[in-house]
């Protein structure tokens, strides 16, 4: 079961070489990585073309979902993996995967996040896991997908992509589970599958970050299933936080594993609203 990389990106110059670095020292190596740009300004794809085993793609319209289906719609191997561009996967994640997939049963599965730029990675961690893991409990037959860390059959992917939905404000690796789960393919939450991602999530103003976290039950709601209720005692959680952590966030030099007030006042370019960016 060959696994291909699926990378959407949008002006990711400043996290990509990580992501792509990590890619390189896996133990199984991936059959193919696939770069989509949406319309990046920067270095982006300069940065993806100095890596041999990347094919660059180019999505004009604009929107992750857009991006996304460019990838797995040229994506070769049996398996389709899909990771964000400030996802650091560790180096036995394809082999992983291949692990997950020799169950037959399983169409599509996501993992558990590393907040690894966060100062106190272990807290976050510690708080997100039994979330994500009560949500998946919860959520039962309808089950969630995590674009920074999940995977899908190709054979699944070709089944439901005609029928996925491309609206904003909706989550399309939500939507894709949703889809998938319609036609009877089942949906898994393995927390021991970990990525690390970035947190950068929270750097945005509170109004954008709780549009953002809407989408998630705003997506079961545009499919009519009741089931979302289970995911506001999570988002509260979540509204709660934000303040304190993005302090913790903007204050944090994960480099040099130092706090700075200069760091914390200064200007930063926030991650583009991927349920919003869609044209």
């Amino acid at each position: 079961m060959k696994v291909s990389i699926v990378i959407p990106v949008y002006n990711e110059a400043a996290h990509l070489d990580a992501c792509l670095e990590a890619i390189s020292r896996q133990t199984v190596q991936p059959l193919e990585v696939i770069v989509v740009d949406n319309n990046s300004t920067d270095d982006t794809i300069r940065l993806a073309e100095q890596y041999q085993f990347v094919q660059v793609l180019s999505e004009k319209r604009q929107g992750v979902v857009h991006a996304r289906t460019t990838g797995f719609d040229a994506a070769k191997g049996a398996i389709i993996g899909r990771i964000d561009a400030d996802t650091i996967i560790p180096k036995t994640w394809v082999a992983q995967l291949q692990a997950i997939f020799t169950n037959r049963s399983i169409a599509a599965v996501s993992g558990a996040p590393h907040y690894y730029d966060f100062a106190f990675s272990k807290i976050a961690d510690g708080i997100d896991l039994p979330l994500r893991a009560h949500l998946a409990h919860k959520l039962g037959d309808n089950n969630f997908l995590w674009g920074a860390n999940m995977a899908v059959r190709r054979s699944a992917w070709i089944s439901v992509k005609s029928t996925l939905c491309h609206a904003k404000n909706l989550h399309e690796d939500f939507d894709l589970a949703i889809h998938l789960q319609e036609q009877g393919l089942r949906v898994d939450y393995d927390e021991s599958l970990v990525a690390g991602v970035s947190s950068r999530r929270i750097d945005t103003g509170l109004i954008n970050y709780v549009k953002y976290t809407m989408a998630s039950p705003r997506t079961y709601a545009e499919h009519g299933l009741t089931i979302r209720r289970h995911m506001y005692p999570v988002l509260a959680v979540c509204w709660l936080g934000y303040a304190p952590a993005r302090l913790i966030y903007r204050g944090y030099n994960h480099k040099t594993k130092t706090f700075s007030f200069t760091q914390l006042v200064s200007a930063t370019n926030s991650r583009v609203d991927p349920t919003a960016n869609i044209a």
